[in-house]
């Protein structure tokens, strides 16, 4: 389930990213809610930058507290791990009509990127990972999560997706024992949506 209000967070600057990061941790804020989350989103001038009422941009700052917290807790063991994938949202394609040539895979219920659009977000991110050995998939929503899990036997994944759709994404990895690390959305929607490919790199 996405979240009920869209956001765009491709105004903040990757180093307030970091700064967001590094006010995360030296405040755990993963542990705390309420008046720690408000000051953020005040100090930071989230609502202002997004645009979002305060309860929204609250939810919005924690879920990416809980997300950077796991993805803390797992890198270690993320590292060691041999098969990977990546799952990619469907939504941060460049076209969604006809004019995407993704092939559908039925066997495991996403798309195969077929590289029809080089500025493509997709397109850009599939080569990259492919690049260092990673099997692609683009999602059309986390209920494919298990039928991959379970035909193709990873050890590790990376996920693309909202903050929530990760959350939901990362107790089905749990689940299944599989190591992981997640990149939120930098902004939602059913289409359009955007990530950060340097992050992706990084990552990867």
């Amino acid at each position: 389930m996405s979240y009920s209000f869209d956001f765009d967070l491709t105004k903040i600057s990757r180093s307030m990213f970091r700064d967001l990061a590094a006010f995360i941790e030296r405040n755990e804020l993963h542990k705390k809610t309420g008046k720690a989350s408000r000051k953020l989103v005040r100090a930071m001038k989230i609502q202002e930058i997004t645009g979002l009422p305060m309860e929204d941009a609250v939810t919005l700052v924690e879920d990416m507290a809980d997300i950077y917290t796991k993805n803390l807790s797992t890198v270690d063991d993320f590292k060691k791990t041999e098969k990977r994938a990546l799952f990619l949202p469907h939504c941060a394609r460049k076209h969604m009509d006809n004019k995407c040539q993704a092939s559908f895979d039925p066997d495991y219920s996403t798309y195969r990127c077929e590289g029809c659009s080089d500025d493509c977000m997709i397109k850009k991110a599939t080569d990259i990972a492919e690049e260092k050995g990673y099997d692609v998939f683009i999602f059309p929503g986390g209920s494919c999560i298990p039928k991959v899990l379970n035909k193709g036997n990873y050890d590790g994944v990376l996920g693309v997706a909202c903050s929530e759709e990760i959350k939901l994404g990362i107790e089905k990895l749990e689940e299944a024992d599989v190591e992981y690390q997640g990149i939120p959305l930098l902004k939602n929607g059913c289409a359009n949506t955007g990530f950060n490919l340097k992050t992706l790199k990084d990552k990867l």
